[in-house]
């Protein structure tokens, strides 16, 4: 455990910043799994909103910007 003040206020930080990735992740997997298990139009809705999310955790530094273009890539085959 750290001694110094400040050190121990960067492990409560990391701890909230940690809770709050781990909230994006699962969502976003929710909506990935949602998208390539939706049949019809419910699918072209599914993959917008999961488009959405995607770009959402590439903004927050979740993702890195090419793993979000593969998994819109991949996304976006579902519809055609």
């Amino acid at each position: 455990m750290p001694n110094i003040k400040s050190a121990k206020k960067r492990v409560k930080v990391i701890e909230t910043k940690t809770l709050r990735n781990k909230m994006i992740k699962s969502d976003l997997r929710k909506a990935l799994k949602a998208a390539k298990t939706a049949e019809g139009d419910a699918q072209n809705e599914a993959v917008k909103a999961a488009i959405v999310k995607v770009d959402k955790a590439c903004a927050k530094g979740i993702l890195h910007k090419n793993n979000a273009a593969r998994k819109k890539s991949q996304l976006a085959s579902l519809i055609k």
